[in-house]
């Protein structure tokens, strides 16, 4: 038997944890998958999708249905301790809610941010993550739960994920672009991933796009420094209080001086709403992501470039701008064959990413 709904709920409010559940053992689910969530008898893979805003455990026996899943804010401000030590009570309590043993895990995978060093399971200070200096937590979730944890960078199992699940799927050739704190590639040839010689393949975020500018990657004027979502908090808070100096009109205003600075969320809301000020930013954002996209097609020649977080929930708001300069900037055959389309898992692409690579991608 495991938790009863009640007490697992509040066990986890106790913890500053949140629950969303999908088809946990639910009439619509494969019979397959009821039978594992009731007994147990089947092994489970739990995935781990560590982002600078949150940090998600999910657990799954057979994708796409998704047994449990559990978030809560990362805050890498406080270091890794707090984090890593939710992420384990997480699983147990996630194991314990669908009466499963730590027996029943097949294998822990962790998505996040890179630099990280696969093969050792460790984070290595990402730019989102940069307190988690180092950190082994591929042998610390393995001597915690007795299994193997495999790591990967978010951008390469988002790729694998969007491939076989969402928009990429049918792409022989193709790109998969992160777009939340900060930004990086994953790239599929000839429906392989593509790792490189450094297993560094795909940090489009760290190319330079101008000599100035915003700082993403530790580098100014960077892609992730003008086409992430922390590349346009940094922007937009820059644009707003230059409006209010000119005293003209934008609902942002109120906003940041009541938060001191402004998020990607903020400004995705106010153009939503009309905000000349907030669609004028995005209009930029998505023009730099365009440049970014320019390069990618003029090397890699991609039948379809898919991109997650903020062309999400943005849209062509964000999306057509880049697609204008793309066909501006790069050879007009390549760009023509290329398809610039929203991650089609949406939201939930990290728990899939995160599963993915828990199977072995």
């Amino acid at each position: 038997m495991g938790l009863p709904r009640k007490q697992y709920l509040k066990t986890l409010a106790g913890a500053g944890l949140s629950a969303a559940e999908y088809g946990e053992a639910s009439p619509t689910a494969p019979s397959s998958v009821r039978n594992r969530t009731k007994f147990g008898k089947n092994a489970v893979f739990v995935g781990v999708d560590i982002g600078g805003t949150k940090t998600a455990i999910v657990l799954c026996s057979e994708l796409p249905v998704i047994l449990s899943r559990v978030e809560f804010p990362t805050l890498p401000n406080k270091g890794p301790d707090r984090a890593l030590d939710l992420i384990k009570k997480t699983i147990h309590l996630s194991l314990d809610k669908l009466g499963l043993r730590i027996s029943s895990l097949a294998a822990i995978g962790v998505s996040c941010g890179g630099p990280l060093d696969r093969l050792s399971g460790t984070i290595q200070s990402p730019p989102n993550l940069s307190t988690w200096v180092d950190i082994p937590i591929g042998s610390i979730l393995e001597q915690e739960f007795g299994t193997e944890c495999r790591i990967e960078n978010d951008a390469n199992a988002g790729a694998v994920a969007e491939h076989r699940f969402g928009a990429g799927r049918g792409a022989r050739n193709m790109v998969f672009l992160t777009m939340g704190t900060g930004l990086g590639a994953g790239i599929i040839i000839n429906n392989a991933l593509y790792r490189g010689a450094t297993e560094m393949a795909g940090e489009i975020g760290h190319v330079r796009l101008t000599r100035s500018g915003p700082v993403g990657y530790h580098k100014a004027g960077s892609v992730e420094g003008w086409a992430s979502g922390g590349g346009v908090s940094a922007v937009a808070t820059r644009a707003v209080t230059a409006v209010a100096r000119n005293r003209e009109h934008t609902s942002l205003s109120a906003v940041l001086q009541r938060k001191q600075s402004l998020t990607a969320r903020d400004v995705s809301e106010a153009a939503k709403r009309g905000d000349v000020t907030a669609k004028r930013i995005l209009r930029g954002t998505g023009a730099k992501l365009g440049e970014a996209l320019a390069i990618l097609v003029d090397i890699l020649n991609p039948e379809r470039i898919v991109i997650g977080g903020l062309a999400v929930r943005l849209g062509d708001l964000l999306l057509n701008p880049a697609r204008e300069t793309l066909r501006r900037e790069a050879l007009a055959s390549s760009a023509t064959a290329c398809e610039i389309v929203p991650a089609g898992l949406g939201e939930q692409i990290g728990d899939f990413a995160a599963l993915c690579v828990a199977r072995g991608l």
